[in-house]
């Protein structure tokens, strides 16, 4: 048996050899000897690519709400409903404005430079586990969501390969090409400085928080004295003093409910100017039942607790954004919920100071 199998094997080998050696692999002169010419239908197989300027781009298209469907079947597992993420998956929505913060949120919409790249993503590897097998009509349809969340077209937006090349990416001109190689690399490669050296360095503050350096002289002269103990004691004594605040929502209230609604501004618009996005926009809604603006398209969950009579007071405004989901179940807002009964007054407060109270 054994002698059988080395023979076979044997017999393979030469074979393959021979016929390697009667078509060669062009790499070189002559070839390697090895492998063969790639067949055409075999790079196509592979040359499944998109660039930003179009090429590689199939025929077909795909809606916005075409688009939900799927994503919610396909993508809303590691994504959540609105791109906004599950546990430490990518966000895929929001995050405008904070590219330049200590924490940036770098998503399809604040970042990304070319909607080639994001077809071409889902098309490649998603679904996760399932990668290429979403038909083009599919890929397109999934992409023209992900526009919407992220305030690029209206709901009835269709993505084609006609209109593809229209499509400019928020942040794509904030892009440009490296120029390192003039701009900083000569500054560097010559001959360092070696003449009139400080003979000493004396320091004369330290930045109160760490890896923080002050930015002028000025903040540099006024660190140590940023959070000195006494002070915080007379500042709380003084508050305690000063007569009580005039009716309407707390300021200290709404300042910390202004440092969290950075959370839920990918979604929604408050204040003068304020639109349906994609969640509804939320001027008008303290004190109006659940569900209520025009032109925002609900939840069935939404719709029964509108039926029901709810009305967003403080208990279920708190309720709701503790527990989204367990408050009204089987809404379509994935956020995970505030941390606290404090938050929640927070933001409640935030929400009447910039209009939410019904008129």
């Amino acid at each position: 048996m054994m002698k059988t199998l080395t023979l076979s094997t044997a017999l393979v080998v030469t074979a393959a050899f021979a016929f390697a050696q009667e078509n060669p692999a062009p790499s070189r002169e002559g070839g390697f000897g090895l492998g063969r010419t790639a067949l055409p239908e075999e790079v196509a197989a592979w040359d499944i690519d998109i660039r930003p300027d179009g090429q590689g781009l199939p025929v077909g298209s795909g809606d916005v709400y075409t688009g939900e469907e799927l994503y919610i079947d396909y993508c809303s597992a590691c994504h959540g409903d609105f791109g906004e993420a599950v546990g430490r998956w990518p966000v895929l929505a929001g995050g405008f404005g904070t590219l330049d913060d200590e924490d940036p949120h770098k998503t399809i919409g604040s970042y990304w430079p070319y909607l080639s790249t994001v077809w071409d993503y889902v098309h490649r590897a998603m679904p996760y586990g399932a990668a290429q097998s979403l038909e083009d009509d599919e890929v397109y349809a999934i992409v023209a969501y992900l526009m919407y969340l992220n305030n690029m077209v209206e709901d009835d937006f269709e993505l084609s390969n006609e209109n593809f090349l229209e499509m400019a990416m928020p942040n794509e001109d904030a892009f440009f090409m490296d120029d390192r190689a003039t701009t900083e690399l000569t500054v560097f490669a010559g001959e360092p400085c070696m003449e009139n050296c400080a003979e000493s360095i004396e320091i004369t503050a330290r930045a109160t928080v760490l890896n923080v350096t002050p930015e002028t002289a000025e903040d540099a002269s006024a660190a140590p004295e940023a959070m000195p103990v006494a002070a915080e004691a007379e500042v709380v004594e003084t508050a305690a003093a000063e007569p009580e605040a005039p009716a309407g929502p707390d300021p200290e209230l709404v300042a910390a409910g202004e440092a969290l609604w950075r959370q839920c501004a990918s979604c929604h618009q408050i204040g003068e100017g304020a639109t349906n996005r994609t969640g509804p926009m939320l001027n008008n809604t303290y004190g109006a039942p659940v569900g209520s603006h025009e032109g925002f398209r609900y939840s069935p969950a939404f719709a029964e607790a509108n039926a029901a009579g709810m009305v967003w007071d403080d208990e279920a405004l708190s309720a709701y954004l503790l527990d989204p989901r367990g408050f009204i179940p089987g809404n379509r807002m994935a956020f995970r919920g505030l941390r606290s009964e404090d938050e929640a007054a927070a933001m409640i407060a935030y929400i009447r100071a910039e209009g939410g109270d019904a008129q």
